[in-house]
């Protein structure tokens, strides 16, 4: 089974929007370490930072990018997306203290 993978590499200049692919067993969904090694195979040397919201940091200080978030994992089932109004309403209010 695919499982598409939509990302978001934060550049200085500007963030980049992309996508990868996992292959999985039939009903599964990928794992920290398969989306780590799908970042190595494209290219992008990442730990996990924020393994729960699904943000990785380069283990490269010099890298070109500060950190990978991951937006959505489409498996063509079930879909995890980032609730982006809910982000923006704790960035509001996290950046007001």
């Amino acid at each position: 089974m695919e499982c598409i993978v939509h990302f978001r590499v934060m550049h200085p200049e500007e963030p980049k929007e992309l996508r990868g692919l996992i292959m999985l067993e039939s009903g599964g969904k990928p794992g920290i370490d398969q989306i780590t090694d799908m970042f190595k195979n494209m290219g992008y040397d990442v730990r996990p930072d924020n393994p729960e919201e699904l943000i990785f940091k380069p283990v490269d200080v010099r890298a070109n990018y500060t950190y990978i978030r991951v937006i959505e994992l489409d498996t063509g089932e079930e879909v995890y997306q980032e609730d982006r109004d809910l982000r923006a309403i704790l960035e509001n209010l996290l950046n007001k203290r």
